[in-house]
């Protein structure tokens, strides 16, 4: 994996309203895979204070605990997105 894909799956883990199951759609890592990877890439620190934020509920990391009126993977004022890479208009 490169380090610009690594970065932004560091992003969308740390993004409250991104599942783990838009990390697997995009990376092909899955929430474990995900775990890993920020484990090894995050200070101890950091990822510790991330695990207790994902596992506190305040996170939205699971799409089983989303709201059923959340239906995307995204905040609907974010610029559309596709395969990681920005549209054009």
């Amino acid at each position: 994996m490169e380090r610009i894909d690594i970065d932004r799956v560091i992003e969308m883990a740390w993004e409250d309203r991104t599942p783990f199951e838009a990390i697997t759609f995009q990376f092909g890592l899955t929430e474990a895979d995900t775990i890993k990877l920020m484990r090894t890439e995050l200070k101890r620190n950091s990822f510790n204070l991330w695990r207790k934020r994902v596992n506190s509920g305040v996170s939205q990391k699971h799409l089983i605990k989303r709201s059923d009126d959340i239906k995307r993977f995204k905040c609907s004022r974010q610029k559309s997105i596709s395969m990681n890479k920005i549209s054009k208009r």
